[in-house]
C-alpha cells in the first residue's frame, strides 16, 4: 500500500517538475535540468507520432491581439495563483489540526468537499498548463488528475474501513471534489456511465489543447509574401509598421542576398530589446535569461504581469546599450529569420505545423522608417537554450 502511494505521489511530483520547466529554464539551474530533460524532449521530437508532445498550443512569446486568447492567459494566472492559495489554506488546516491534536478536519472547505487539496492542485495544474502550454504538460496534467482520483478513492476505502459509520456519514453529506449537490447532479449512476464519463473527460482534456492551438494559429498577426515568407509581429502595435514596411525590408540588398529561393521562412518582427528573443534564436548572451540572475523578478512578472513584462522586458536594463531609436531617431526593429524544414508548405499557416522544424538563419536590425540596415548577423542553428524545443509563438 505504501509503495503504491509513494509511486503515485512521485508521478504527481514529476508532473510539477516538468510543468515548472519555464521557471527552471530562466534559473541558473537550467543546465542541470536540461541535461536530464532535454534528451527526453528531443526523443519525443524525433518521431512523428510523438513530436506534438514537445510543441506548444498557446501563445507564450507573442502578445495576442485577440480577446479570447488574452482571457485564457489571464485565467491561467488566476487558476495557478488561486489553486496554490487554496492548497496552502487546506494544508494549514490539516497540519494545524495534527499539531493541536484536534482530530479530523471537518471545517472550512472540508465541510463541503472531502478532497479540496486535490481539487486545488488540479486547478493550479490547469493554470500552469496555460502558463507553460507545452502539449506534454497538458497530457501529464490528465495523468495527474487520474492519479488524484485513485489516490482519493484509496484514501476513502481506508477511512471507511477504519471509521465505517462516521466516514460513511461524511460521504453522505459532502462531495468528493465538488459540493455534494453539484456532484449528485453531474455524477453518472451506473458503472458503464461512469466509464463513459471518464473517457469523455480524458478526450476533452486531450482535445482542448489541439483546439486552442488551431485557434491560436488562425489568430496570429501575419504579413505574408506568398506561402514562402510569413512575418509575425510580436507586439500588436507593430502591425501597421510591419504591414507598411515589410515588402521594402525584404528588398534591401543585405536581406535579399541572405534569403534562399528554395526555402520557406518564418520571420519574427520584434523590438531589439525584446526579452524572449533567446527562445527564438541565440541572438547573444543578453537574451539567455538563465544568465541574467533575475529569476525571481522574471517569475513574478510571468505570473502577475503576463503581458506587461513582454513589452518592457530588458528595456530598463539595456536601454543605454541597445536603444530602441536609430542614429537618426527612427524606430529600430530586429527581424529574426528562421527557415522551416519538415513541413509541406502551401500556405503561411503551415509554417506553424507541429512537424515543422525551425532553423535560425540570420537576423537584421533595421531603422524601419528610413530603411537603414544597422546590423546583419548569421545565427547558430539553435536557440539560447541550444537544442531545447521552444515555443513557436
Amino acid at each position: 500500500m505504501r509503495t503504491r502511494k509513494t509511486f503515485l505521489g512521485s508521478a504527481v511530483l514529476i508532473y510539477f517538475i516538468i510543468a515548472f520547466e519555464v521557471l527552471i529554464m530562466i534559473s541558473p539551474f537550467a543546465g542541470f535540468f536540461y541535461a536530464v530533460f532535454n534528451p527526453v524532449l528531443l526523443k519525443l521530437a524525433s518521431h512523428p507520432a510523438t513530436r506534438w508532445l514537445s510543441a506548444f498550443y498557446l501563445p507564450h512569446m507573442v502578445l495576442p491581439d485577440d480577446g479570447f486568447l488574452v482571457g485564457v492567459r489571464l485565467a491561467g494566472s488566476a487558476l495557478f495563483l488561486g489553486g496554490m492559495a487554496l492548497f496552502l489554506v487546506c494544508a494549514f488546516q490539516i497540519y494545524a489540526a495534527k499539531l493541536l491534536k484536534r482530530g479530523a478536519v471537518l471545517g472550512g472547505l472540508y465541510a463541503w468537499i472531502r478532497h479540496p487539496q486535490y481539487l486545488a492542485l488540479g486547478l493550479a495544474g490547469i493554470g500552469l498548463s496555460i502558463l507553460w502550454p507545452r502539449f506534454l504538460t497538458a497530457v501529464l496534467w490528465l495523468v495527474m488528475a487520474i492519479i488524484y482520483y485513485f489516490l482519493a478513492k484509496d484514501e476513502e476505502r481506508r477511512m471507511v474501513s477504519a471509521y465505517p459509520e462516521g466516514y460513511r456519514a461524511l460521504m453522505g453529506r459532502t462531495g468528493m471534489f465538488l459540493p455534494a449537490l453539484v456532484e449528485r447532479r453531474l455524477a453518472p449512476s451506473s458503472t458503464l456511465r461512469k466509464a463513459i464519463a471518464g473517457l469523455g473527460f480524458a478526450a476533452l482534456a486531450l482535445a482542448a489543447p489541439f483546439l486552442l492551438r488551431a485557434y491560436t494559429v488562425r489568430h496570429l498577426t501575419l504579413w505574408t509574401e506568398g506561402p514562402k515568407v510569413a512575418v509575425l509581429a510580436i507586439l500588436p502595435e507593430d502591425v501597421p509598421m510591419m504591414d507598411h514596411r515589410m515588402g521594402d525590408i525584404l528588398e534591401l540588398e543585405g536581406v535579399r542576398t541572405c534569403i534562399k529561393a528554395d526555402r520557406n521562412y518564418l520571420v519574427y518582427f520584434l523590438p531589439r530589446e525584446y526579452i524572449m528573443q533567446g527562445m527564438i534564436a541565440d541572438t547573444g548572451g543578453d537574451w539567455k535569461l538563465f544568465e541574467q540572475h533575475r529569476s525571481l523578478a522574471m517569475i513574478t512578472d510571468w505570473v502577475i504581469n503576463p503581458f506587461g513584462h513582454l513589452r518592457s522586458g530588458h528595456h530598463a536594463m539595456h536601454a543605454a546599450m541597445m536603444p530602441t531609436k536609430g542614429p537618426e531617431g527612427g524606430i529600430v526593429r530586429r527581424l529574426i529569420f528562421l527557415s522551416i524544414e519538415g513541413a509541406d508548405v502551401h500556405s503561411p499557416a503551415e509554417l506553424f505545423a507541429i512537424n515543422a522544424r525551425r532553423i535560425p538563419e540570420f537576423m537584421v536590425d533595421i531603422e524601419v522608417h528610413n530603411l537603414q540596415l544597422l546590423d546583419l548577423k548569421e545565427l547558430p542553428h539553435g536557440s539560447g537554450w541550444g537544442t531545447v524545443p521552444t515555443p513557436m509563438f
